[in-house]
Order: C-alpha cells, then structure tokens, then sequence
C-alpha cells in the first residue's frame, strides 16, 4: 500500500510540474510578464532587467518540465524529490500570501492554459507538498520506466527538447495559444456577456469634512441638497468597491483609440474586409529590423484598400520618433499596454482581421513576404489570408512524434535489453544448475567442509535484562547437552551484552551485537562503538539490517564506516542485504542486492571479505510471515554467490558462508538448508524461545 500511495503522489506531480512547465515553455514571454508582476506586486518592479526575465522564464519552465519527466521516471529519485519538496514548500506560502493579499489575480501557474483564483492555487500547492513529502520520505519506492545506465538520455534529451521549444516560441510565436486572441477567435463575440448573466455589483462611497469631522455617505443615503445649501461641507474623497463580481468576458479589455481620442473599435471590429494591425506595446523599445518588410505590407495593404493601424500604448512623442525613423505612413491608435501583450507575443507583431475574426498572427521575425506576384491578387486569393493548416491536433501530433514517441521507444529497448539479461542470466544459473548436478554429491561434501554453516538469531529490541538472561542460560544449557551440527550465535540488545557473556559457552555459542555505530569515538550521545561491543565479549555484530536501512536511513556509506570499525576491532560482521516487495515483483532483486554489495562491502581487500557472513534477507518476508520458496533463495544465493565469485574469485565466493533471513522457521529450515548454496540462517521472531530456535538449529542434523 505505501508503494502504491508513493507513485500516485510521483505521478501526480510529475504530470503538474510536466504541464506548468510546457505551458510556460511555449509561452515564454507570458510568462516572463507574470514574473514582472510578481516583482511589482512586492515592490521590485524594475529591479531586474528584460534579459533577466526572460532567462528566469525559460529557466522555470525548463526547471519544471525536468522534474516532471524526472519523476515520472524515476531518475535520480532522492535528489528529484528533494528538489520538488523545495518548490513546494516555497510556493505554497507565496501563494498563501497571494491569496490573502491578492496583489495579483492570477499565479499563472499554467499560463493561459488553465487560470486558477489565488485560493484555487493554493489549494493545489497544499495538495503537491503533501505530495511531495510523501515521494521524499520514500524515494525508493518509486518503480523506474528506464534502468540507471540509460538514464542519462531521458535528462539530456528532456533538457535539450524543452530548451528548444522555449527558443523557438520565443523567436516566433508560442506554439499552442491559449489566449482569447487565438487564430480563429472572433473579438466581437469574444467581448460579448451572454443574456441574464450576473454584471458586477458596486458601492461607492463619498468623503465629507466639516469643522474637522468627517463623513462617509453612500448613494442610497447620498444627502445632496443638503450638502449643497451647507456650503461648510468639503468633498474629501470618494471610492468605488466591488461588492459581488459578475461575469466577466474572455475579452474585456480591448479597444483601439485614435490620437484624436475617437473610439474606433466597433468600426474596426465590423469590417468584413481585411485588417491589419501592427502590434506595439511599446516603440521605445520595438525591433525595427524588419521594417522594410512592414512597409511592404503596408503598401500592400494601401493597393487594395486594406485598412492598416499601428496599436501602441506609447505616447505621441514615441509615435513621432517610431515614424520618422522607419518613414511610416500607417496611422497610430492607442491600446492598452497589457491587451497589445497579450494579442501577440511580440514588439512588434502582426495581426489579420476580417471580420473581426483573427485570420492570422505574425511575430517581427515570422513577418509575411509577398512576392512581386502576389502583390497584384487580393489577400482572398493569397495563403496569408487564410486560416492556416497547423491545427491543434497536428502541434500535437508533432509533439508525440518528436518527444514523446522517442521517449517510448527508449523504454521499450531499455525493459526489452533487461528482460533479455534477465533471461541470460537465468540460463546462465541452470547451466550452473546443470554443471552442479553432475556432481552434486562432490561439491556438497565439499561446499560443507570449506563453509561454516551458522543459525544466528536477531532479538531485536526484544526482551529485559532478566528474560534475556534467562534465555541464553536455557540456550546454553540445552545446546551443552546436545551439541550442534552448526555454528550458533545470538545477537542481542546492547544492555544484553556483558550480562550474558558470563554465562554463555562461546565455543558453543557466539554472541553478538544487532548493530554498531559509525564513529570510533566522541560526543555521539546514545551510539555504541564497535571497540565498546567488543569489550563486552562479543564476537559478532549485525550490519546493514533492513529495518536500519529503512528506519535509520542508513545509507551504503554509513555502513560502509561501521564494517570498517567492526573489522578493526575484530568483529565478524554479518551484513545484510535484501530486496523489498516493489523491487521483488518489478524483477530487480539481482540489482539490489549487488548494489548494496558493491556499496558497503566491495571495497574490502580479499582478506578482510573473507571475515564477512552475508545474510540475505527478502524484507517482504520480515515479520511477515510470508517465506521465499526454497528455489526461489537458492536461486538468488546462487546470484550472490556468482557476483562474490566476479569481484573476489570463486575460490573465496565457495568459502563466503551466505545465511538466510526471511520468517525461517522449523517447519521449512530443513527445506532451505537442504539447497547448496544457503548455509543457514539469521532468525528473528523465532529466536526468542529456545525451543523454537533448536527446531532450526536442528535442520542441519537432518
């Protein structure tokens, strides 16, 4: 159940930070424009200059994209989660504040895409960050799409893709428009409100003074002739509140304004002839590069009786300069500032109407060239004046091709070349089998006499000073009597230790500590060293324990530290190693289990590897109850033993004992410790009655 709440979570915030970021990705420009009013909003207007902004967007959206895919893949799991436990808890407060305050009225968390109100958006973030706590509590329970030796494609591939998709919206124009000003969007209906919707409703109120005393009066109780017989009253102030909000059109602030100050949006809007409008937000700071080519369609545009209107939010000193530079005749409107961003995200850009309706939409960089030609037939006749082709489904369609259908391809061949290791390796263990078999009975005899077979059991943190003492003396006393077939050890709690060495028969049974810590010695409050085991009459020492793993957040490093201390301070070490349930059914036990070899226990010289017990444990079948069938632990001691064999040579890989530690018992020891490569077990639960424990300890008698 937790690995199927830990990949709902990644799913989920892998699929919203993959849509934030592809939607700011092909808008980059809108979304530098939400930057610079988050920066108002807290008083740094201006404090950044337009390239800063510009790279903060794309850096945004490439950061989300990348986490997105990271997640859904499973790349990098601890250090991805971390990053989007940082996000998170960064943009939930923010927007807690933009809620409160409401400095603004949307986060722009997807663009024009999806808008959400302030509360909506911080909804949504309480949501991820719960979400996002989860995946960085469990990282690894995260199931991967692509093994990690291919992982570096998907990062590098993801980078370059949405870096690319950002450079060229902002070249030309953003690939998927979601604006109310969309190619085939009609302005006029876009600013109409439907009959019986709800209109905005609003009080204002009026500020008088009198002989120092102030007055607030609304319109229902607006005392007006009596405030002007007493000509002692002063007007203060007045303002206006929205009291209950309405509906509101897609469209509701578009107009166009001649210098003059004529209002000529309807004219314009009810032309069913072609229009063309030169989008400027601002002159100052337009790209004139291209002017010869805006000329040209002006002068198109004059032929055949087109109107042609530069829209800016500039002043008229702006204007005078803009036309004496470039030599353009075309008259200026006026427009707000943010509606011009919006239509077109350019300075300048280019936008046909006919109608109306929004024919076409160029960037400065995407300008439309009409040959010496097409300048004599009639825009009707020309592809400019069409309803261009690339529809949404076909943006799509070149989306899946070129990212997501590589991205499948990848998985595909990566899960195909795993199953057919997979599958290599399992032929290469029956050929084994099959060499084994012919000899069984040698390598048996053998395989006994090189390895020590062992029955260790793990108390954990079980039992009182006095049971525990109990115990091992009835342990020590029934064993006395009736010798095993096997080394015997039992590892107990720290405050066990010294009490029981007194009464054990350590040529009969070792003991042995559950854990150790990773330092020498110094101000570590509650650790024991290893030097601190061993000076109680201990032997042995338990590392790398699941539950430590788990629990503890012990990492291969950390353990890597103890097996030193321990084996510096003469302790044999029995380290732990074991695969859990996700990993089991995914097929990636062998993974796991090498690994956690290669990353705490590899380092060692022949040696000191030679002092190792392994102990393998399947953590699904701790304290479960659940038990690995015998060919099922045969088979993956068999795989250890073979990774021993590639590191070590086969030599020390025949005399490296391998215990197994999954709710052994002794009903089934018998059964597992009849398989040639098991050579015992570390028993928990069943450790702690010593009758119990002797049935195990027996199955090597039979």
């Amino acid at each position: 159940m937790r690995s199927v709440v830990v990949n709902i979570c990644r799913f989920l915030l892998g699929v919203v930070f993959i849509l934030s970021g592809f939607v700011k990705a092909v808008d980059p420009r809108g979304t530098q424009y939400k930057i610079e009013d988050y920066l108002e909003a807290m008083g740094m207007g201006g404090l950044l200059s337009d390239l800063a902004t510009i790279s903060l967007s794309i850096l945004q959206s490439a950061v989300e994209f990348c986490l997105g895919i990271f997640l859904l893949f499973a790349i990098r799991r601890r250090l991805t989660s971390r990053l989007v436990l940082l996000i998170m808890a960064v943009m939930t407060p923010l927007t807690l504040w933009l809620a409160l305050a409401n400095p603004i009225s949307d986060c722009g968390c997807f663009g024009d895409a999806v808008v959400l109100t302030n509360w909506q958006t911080f909804g949504k973030n309480v949501v991820l960050l719960a979400a996002a706590v989860v995946v960085t509590v469990w990282p690894g329970r995260m199931f991967r799409f692509v093994s990690e030796s291919n992982q570096w494609i998907v990062v590098n591939y993801s980078a370059l893709f949405i870096l690319i998709v950002s450079a060229l919206c902002i070249y030309d124009q953003p690939m998927f428009d979601f604006r109310p000003y969309h190619v085939g969007a009609n302005i006029r209906e876009g600013m109409e409100i439907p009959e019986g919707a709800p209109t905005p409703q609003f009080e204002t109120t009026f500020i008088y003074e009198k002989d120092g005393r102030r007055e607030e009066f609304t319109l229902a109780d607006y005392p007006a002739a009596a405030l002007t017989a007493d000509s002692s009253w002063h007007f203060v102030d007045s303002r206006t509140v929205m009291i209950s909000e309405g509906y509101v059109p897609p469209i509701h602030d578009f107009s166009i304004e001649t210098v003059e100050g004529d209002d000529i949006t309807d004219e314009v809007l009810s032309d069913t002839g072609y229009v063309f409008l030169l989008i400027a937000p601002r002159l100052e700071t337009a790209d004139d590069s291209r002017l010869d080519r805006i000329n040209e369609i002006y002068e198109y545009a004059e032929e055949h009786d087109y109107r042609f209107y530069g829209l800016t939010a500039s002043n008229g000193r702006a204007i005078d300069r803009w036309c004496e530079k470039t030599g353009a005749e075309y008259a200026f409107c006026h427009t707000d500032e943010t509606t011009l961003k919006t239509v077109v995200r350019s300075n300048p850009g280019l936008m046909l109407l006919k109608g109306g309706t929004v024919i076409r939409k160029w960037s400065s960089n995407g300008l439309p060239e009409i040959s010496e030609e097409e300048t004599l037939l009639p825009l009707q006749q020309l592809e400019i004046g069409q309803m261009p082709e690339d529809t949404v489904p076909g943006k799509v369609s070149k989306l899946l091709l070129w990212f997501v259908l590589p991205l499948s391809l990848l998985v595909f061949a990566d899960r195909t070349w795993m199953w057919t290791k997979w599958v290599r390796r399992k032929r290469k263990i029956a050929k084994a089998w099959e060499e084994k078999l012919l000899t069984s009975t040698l390598i048996k005899t053998s395989k006994t006499k090189m390895r020590k077979k062992i029955v260790a059991g793990n108390w954990k943190m079980n039992m009182n000073l006095q049971d525990g003492i109990a115990l091992a003396k009835e342990l020590n006393e029934t064993l006395k009597a009736d010798k095993p077939n096997c080394g015997v050890v039992i590892c107990t709690p720290f405050i066990h230790l010294a009490s029981i060495a007194q009464f054990l028969d350590q040529d009969i049974i070792g003991l042995g500590a559950e854990n150790c810590a990773d330092k020498e010695k110094g101000a570590f409050t509650g650790e024991v060293s290893a030097e601190m085991v061993k000076s109680t009459g201990a032997q042995y020492v338990i590392l790398g324990h699941s539950e430590r793993r788990e629990y503890y957040k012990e990492t291969p490093e950390i353990l890597k530290e103890k097996v030193l201390l321990a084996q510096k301070n003469d302790l044999k070490v029995i380290f732990c190693i074991g695969e859990s349930l996700a990993e089991r059914e995914a097929g990636k036990q062998n993974e796991v289990v090498k690994a956690e070899l290669e990353g705490s226990v590899f380092n060692l010289s022949e040696e000191d590897f030679r002092k190792i017990v392994i102990a393998y444990e399947p953590i699904w079948a701790i304290g479960t109850g659940k038990t690995a069938t015998a060919e099922q632990a045969e088979e993956i001691h068999a795989y250890i033993r073979s990774i021993i064999a590639e590191k070590y040579g086969q030599a020390v890989a025949d005399d490296t004992t391998i215990l197994y530690g999954g709710s052994c018992k002794a009903s089934n020891a018998p059964e597992l410790f009849a398989k040639p490569d098991i050579d015992g077990g570390l028993i928990g639960g069943a450790s702690l009655k010593c009758a119990d424990f002797k049935g195990i300890i027996d199955a090597w008698k039979k």
